[in-house]
């Protein structure tokens, strides 16, 4: 099976192959750079002596009263005050004085010199041919008399100075990286603290949700991207577990609903099929079915444009009507179910008309539902009044009735789809309990609000704004 891998993981192993990287840096490539640089400047602060010397010692030799003897003492004190050796050497390699030898015995190299060894480089680093037990630096300068040759002057200097000073600051490079990796270390605990370890957390509440375990909270307490990141998440969760519990109220209000009918028109047709229902009354039933069939119907297309609706982006057909105009002609479509329940309209319209920017069928839908909804929970002999305001660019319609209103821990469910008050169950039988949601929805859609006040007893009153036209005001 193969194992999973996490980038905090990955993040660990890049930090450590890092750590390991710089510290072969530091180890290899650093200190042989650093290395040779302090070769070359050792070398060339010991050329530049041997030019001074070897400039002196011409001068000198060019004098016919040099003996050489106060030349030597300088070049004897000189040595004594540095770590450097001084050698005066022929140019066949005899050393002829070693400033370090007290005696400035005359020597010679165990292996035969070759100046042309000089000329790729000023300095050599070694054992200067085997004069040496150590490693030194050894530059070379001739010395010139009468236009000739007579002799080298040589510096050397021990290669451990140069090996000592480097160790010290391979010393300091170590401790300056190790208190760098320390410092990156309570970074790396920060990330863990800060980011990492909410992030796992997260993580796993995203495989609980995915398995369907919405109610599994994060317990992420913090004010930053992360905090608000998790804040987010169990809020989603708490939606979608709100949705999930709505969509299985809203498959058993449609199985309810849609059951309802289709057993009582079943129930009739077998009657009348085995004869319980005697023909000369099947008229009376027929007609009870084809309500039941248009409850059905409109059931259905309740549905269909609530489905419509439901998207975000509903696409609405926006242009400038006469909003007094569609109520006028929305409550005259009520005039003969107003004349048998004796119910009359009082329209309290704003000037002649009233232009409003909007989806003119759709909001004669919302009319109609609020109408009808008005006249079914109205009593005989009573008025519904619907007023058309405008303030602050808005216009204001209001549909208000004197009926039964609706009960005060319902007002905030009436806008689910099939909720019905216990009131409203009990007078409309042929309510879907889905006209106040399409209502809701058109008005969202267009980005208005809908409001609603309602007293028992005394009545209801519905309110949504629309945008008032400016293009076509009066």
């Amino acid at each position: 099976m193969k194992r999973k891998s996490t980038v905090y993981l990955k993040f660990i192993i890049a930090y450590l192959v890092f750590a390991i990287l710089s510290l072969l840096t530091i180890n290899t490539l650093t200190s042989e750079m650093v290395r040779d640089a302090m070769i070359r400047a050792k070398a060339a602060e010991l050329y530049k002596e041997a030019t001074a010397i070897s400039n002196t010692y011409s001068k000198n030799l060019s004098n016919a009263n040099f003996t050489g003897a106060d030349f030597i003492d300088r070049l004897t004190v000189v040595d004594s005050m540095t770590s450097t050796s001084i050698w005066i050497m022929s140019t066949n390699g005899t050393v002829l004085f070693d400033s370090s030898s007290p005696a400035g015995q005359v020597t010679a190299i165990p292996e035969p010199f070759n100046p042309a060894d000089m000329l790729q480089k000023y300095y050599i680093v070694g054992d200067f041919y085997g004069a040496f037990k150590e490693s030194v630096i050894s530059v070379i300068s001739p010395v010139t008399a009468n236009f000739r040759r007579q002799a080298y002057i040589v510096v050397h200097s021990p290669l451990r100075e140069v090996e000592e000073k480097l160790s010290d600051m391979t010393r300091i490079a170590y401790t300056t990286f190790a208190i760098i990796f320390g410092l990156s270390l309570i970074i790396l605990i920060f990330f863990t603290t800060i980011i990492y370890l909410p992030m796992r957390k997260i993580t796993k509440a995203a495989r609980e949700y995915t398995g369907g375990n919405l109610d599994y909270v994060i317990d992420v307490d913090k004010d930053d991207e992360i905090g608000r990141l998790a804040a987010s998440l169990n809020l989603m969760a708490s939606e979608l577990s709100r949705a999930e519990e709505n969509q299985k109220k809203f498959i058993a209000n449609v199985s309810h609903d849609f059951r309802s009918p289709l057993t009582s028109i079943r129930g009739y047709l077998e009657a009348m099929v085995d004869g319980t229902i005697p023909p000369e009354m099947h008229e009376k039933y027929l007609n009870i079915v084809l309500n039941e069939t248009e409850r059905l119907t409109k059931l259905t297309n309740s549905l269909l444009t609530l489905n419509n609706l439901n998207l975000r982006g509903t696409v609405l057909d926006v242009s400038d009507f006469d909003i007094n105009k569609v109520i006028k002609n929305v409550a005259a479509t009520f005039e003969g179910t107003c004349f048998e329940k004796k119910i009359r309209f009082k329209l309290v319209l704003t000037g002649q008309t009233l232009f409003v920017t909007a989806d003119e069928e759709k909001i004669k839908q919302v009319l109609y539902n609020l109408i009808d909804n008005a006249i079914k929970f109205s009593s005989s002999d009573s008025t519904i009044k619907v007023e058309t305001t405008e303030k602050n660019e808005k216009v204001f319609v209001s549909v208000k009735d004197s009926g039964i209103g609706i009960p005060k821990d319902s007002l905030k469910l009436i806008w689910d789809r099939f909720y019905k008050t216990d009131i409203s169950r009990g007078k409309d039988k042929k309510g879907t309990g889905l006209g106040l949601s399409i209502t809701k929805e058109i008005i969202n859609a267009h980005h208005e609000n809908i409001n609603v006040i309602s007293t028992e007893g005394v009545g209801t009153e519905f309110i949504f704004t629309l945008p008032k036209s400016k293009d076509l005001e009066d």
